[in-house]
């Protein structure tokens, strides 16, 4: 364990050195991602401010919820879209059995070798988006709620790795898992939304089998003091209990898939 710690800052290192190879690239992808995100954000505020709520939300509680969607997944796919993204290819071009015989864990080399320095632009404007809008709405701060607020982000970051996570290593059975990832996108899109505008199945969806709602409405509904449909009074407890649940699923899928593959000759 502790030689496997000692080596995650050195493949960080290399990793983003290589990055820095092209800092005008690495720069220009920030502010292309961020100028995407904030076109598309300002064209939602439009919509709300004209409507003047939607779904029972302000845009200053809009622009929370969207921040909290945005940094929780920046922060939780940085761990892991890139990462296991590639994981089809590994299984099909045979690439993956050299992770394999590493004399070091297969995630964190996977994790840590391509930790996804390119969602900076992500997390800046979701900073400076929370940022603004924490200072609109009327929230009563308190240790307990500024505890809850951390706690919610890390474990929507955690929900987001593991989905990611579990996506990836489904390649190493089925070979074919990318496809995957636009069924997490549809969903994660919607999470955008206040689950609440949804129907029953789909807000039972998106905090059962595709849990995107603890990146975003869950966590904002409980601190505004809103209702969070189908979990009640037991939402706050359910966003801390989301993520470490979902990496605990997460474990167990990865290491049934790494008992099951046979290599890329099947």
């Amino acid at each position: 364990m502790n030689r496997t710690l000692r080596l995650i800052p050195h493949l960080i290192a290399i990793f983003v050195r290589t990055k820095f190879e092209y800092p005008g690239a690495m720069l220009l992808a920030w502010f292309s991602q961020a100028t995407s995100y904030g076109a598309m954000y300002t064209a939602i505020a439009l919509i709300v401010t004209r409507f003047g709520m939607l779904g029972g939300w302000t845009w200053s509680e809009m622009a929370l919820l969207l921040s909290f969607h945005l940094l929780a997944y920046s922060t939780g796919a940085s761990f892991s879209f890139t990462q296991f993204r590639v994981m089809e290819d590994m299984v099909r071009l045979g690439t993956m059995d050299a992770v394999l015989v590493k004399p070091i864990s297969p995630w964190t080399y996977l994790v840590f070798s391509g930790l996804n320095i390119g969602y900076t632009g992500h997390i800046i404007l979701a900073v400076g988006l929370m940022a603004w809008s924490v200072t609109q709405i009327d929230l009563a701060w308190s240790l307990p709620v500024a505890l809850f607020f951390l706690a919610s982000l890390v474990s929507g970051a955690l929900v987001v790795c593991a989905l990611m996570t579990m996506i990836g290593a489904t390649a190493l059975v089925w070979v074919r898992s990318r496809h995957l990832y636009s069924i997490f996108f549809g969903f994660w899109e919607l999470a955008r939304y206040p689950i609440t505008i949804f129907p029953v199945p789909i807000q039972l969806m998106l905090i059962t089998i595709v849990p995107l709602g603890f990146i975003s409405t869950v966590p904002v509904a409980v601190l505004l003091g809103k209702p969070v449909p189908l979990l009640g009074d037991w939402a706050g407890l359910a966003c801390l209990l989301a993520g470490p649940i979902m990496v605990l699923i997460a474990m167990l899928h990865w290491r049934w898939c790494l008992r099951n593959y046979q290599g890329a000759g099947g």
